[in-house]
């Protein structure tokens, strides 16, 4: 009898260990998953916008720099690039509300006067938030926008190089957040210890979020 109590207790035991190291490893493995998702979603709108960029180009930029040039203000502008981008995006014109807080990945949260901070945001039909910048800048190598996407919208964790990613827009092309970094400071950035905003451009080149 006691032999068999004592074989009761080691499956017991055995049980128990198989369970807890169960719970150690899902949660890791279903954050890889999510995080594969999204890292795949965003390559899928960078895509987009690349190209629409060169149908624009093809087609189309005179015209369009004419626009750019006549309007009077940022809004006027803002406007003009959401009319460009609006179809390739699937975004409706209404403004999303405030109550939306994203953060850095080192878990700061994001000033007014950040430069990746942005007051006007917009809704696609499939609740991806998407928020637009304009930057008034004398240099012609300077963005004219950013553009930020959190790609599950509303949804946690609303983090950026989690599910928020972006890209600054040239009069002559798009560009990922980070395509100006050194690979060194590109990790980094795209790591619990940096911004995250890098991995806009390092998951676009290949780079993972377990490296």
């Amino acid at each position: 009898m006691a032999k068999r109590g004592l074989l009761k207790f080691e499956y017991a035991v055995t049980i128990v260990v198989i369970f807890a190291v169960l719970l150690l490893i899902i949660p890791v493995d279903i954050e890889s998953t999510v995080q594969a998702n999204f890292i795949s979603r965003w390559n899928d709108k960078y895509q987009k916008l690349e190209y629409m960029f060169d149908v624009i180009d093809t087609h189309e930029s005179d015209e369009i720099l004419k626009s750019f040039k006549r309007a009077q203000n940022a809004e006027e502008r803002e406007a003009i690039l959401l009319n460009l981008i609006q179809p390739y995006l699937r975004l409706t014109k209404t403004k999303l509300p405030r109550r939306y807080s994203p953060k850095f990945m080192n878990g700061e949260r994001i000033s007014l006067t950040d430069r990746y901070y942005f007051e006007d945001m917009y809704v696609s039909d499939n609740g991806m938030i998407v928020g637009i910048k304009d930057i008034d800048s004398p240099d012609e190598r300077a963005p004219k926008f950013r553009i930020m996407m959190d790609i599950n919208g509303k949804l946690p964790p609303n983090i950026w190089g989690k599910d928020i990613f972006g890209v600054n827009i040239f009069s002559n092309g798009v560009e990922a957040f980070g395509s100006n970094l050194p690979m060194e400071k590109l990790k980094l950035d795209c790591s619990e210890l940096g911004t995250g905003v890098g991995c806009s451009y390092y998951y676009k080149i290949g780079g993972g979020f377990d490296d």
